[in-house]
């Protein structure tokens, strides 16, 4: 019960705090989805995309 005294009265009780908490933790969460989402598709997709195969189709011109 002393944990959930101090969660309403750190974060609950007061509405700025809640609301900013909450787009605090919805950032967050979106930040982290985004970069575990990404790298499953790099991993997935490994040797399809266009970063892995563009050495092959583009030569660097040299300024020598």
């Amino acid at each position: 019960m002393a944990l959930a005294n101090a969660f309403y009265n750190t974060v609950v009780k007061r509405n700025s705090v809640f609301v900013t908490s909450i787009f605090a933790g919805a950032f967050a969460f979106n930040v982290g989805f985004d970069i575990a989402v990404t790298s499953f598709w790099d991993r997935w997709n490994q040797g399809k995309q266009w970063k892995d195969i563009r050495s092959k189709y583009i030569q660097e011109e040299s300024d020598s």
